[in-house]
């Protein structure tokens, strides 16, 4: 089974609850799982988010939109989406973040077929980055994943999933779908205020005449109106992966215990 896992929570530093933050009365979580849902390749949908109060929000909404729903580990992202993998007996992982709500099924349909054309454990379109901040996609076997689960021991590794597995490319080979235009000084993704009012801008241009808009209309619609582009300009990307560098250490838990789904 190919099956795409959202992670989702309500907490964050930069813009607390923005998963559940409307334009147009639906949430920022539920234009991802729109968007997912229509990548032919992914055959279910999860929304894998944490145990904590504050999150049962972001539980009941998957729930209500028809996907499945796992909670587990706040910070432990890696171990969320293991036990998540494991509990829906998902062979092929497809990581989607929830702060995505501009995801182009395309792009995801086009990872998915490199990933299974190549023969690989991982693929993704940012080993190294083309494509805007926003349009990220991941696609891993579960074999890599639980890989990942057993050995990774650093908390930059537990917190954002994959790292171990990009920096063991003899444990798991990976390949990377790259853009023709490199796109990546783009940012379509929401981690602040700014972030915010550009996503709502652009969803309000093109999501009432067509729905399931691609990346290639985003691109048409922001060099028709440039002024939108700059509601977000100059904000790094990747801050928070660079945050758990900054922080990193050792977290001394016992890993290589299963547990319970």
């Amino acid at each position: 089974m190919v099956a795409a896992i959202i992670q989702a929570r309500m907490g964050s530093a930069r813009l607390p609850g923005k998963v559940a933050l409307e334009i147009m009365e639906k949430t920022v979580l539920e234009y991802v799982i729109e968007r997912v849902k229509k990548a032919k390749h992914i055959e279910n949908t999860i929304v894998a988010t944490t145990i904590k109060k504050e999150d049962s929000v972001v539980a009941d909404l998957a729930g209500s939109l028809g996907v499945g729903v796992y909670r587990g580990a706040d910070e432990d992202v890696l171990d969320r989406f293991y036990q998540a993998a494991k509990l829906f007996g998902i062979k092929h992982i497809v990581r989607i973040t929830a702060d995505c709500p501009l995801i182009d099924p395309q792009i995801i349909d086009k990872v998915v077929e490199v990933y299974f054309r190549s023969n690989v454990d991982y693929c993704s379109n940012t080993l190294k980055e083309t494509f805007p901040d926003g349009e990220d996609v991941e696609v891993f076997s579960f074999n890599a994943l639980h890989g990942a689960w057993k050995n990774a021991k650093l908390l930059s590794e537990r917190e954002h999933v994959t790292p171990y597995i990009k920096k063991n490319p003899d444990k798991y080979k990976p390949a990377n779908l790259e853009n023709d235009t490199d796109l990546s000084y783009k940012r379509w993704t929401v981690d602040t205020k700014e972030d915010f009012r550009f996503i709502k801008a652009v969803l309000e241009a093109l999501y009432p005449k067509k729905p399931d808009f691609g990346m290639e209309d985003i691109l048409e619609f922001l060099e028709r109106n440039p002024h939108i582009e700059k509601m977000n300009k100059g904000i790094m990307r990747n801050e928070g992966y660079t945050k758990s560098l900054r922080e990193d250490k050792i977290i001394n838990v016992d890993y290589t215990k299963e547990q319970d789904g």
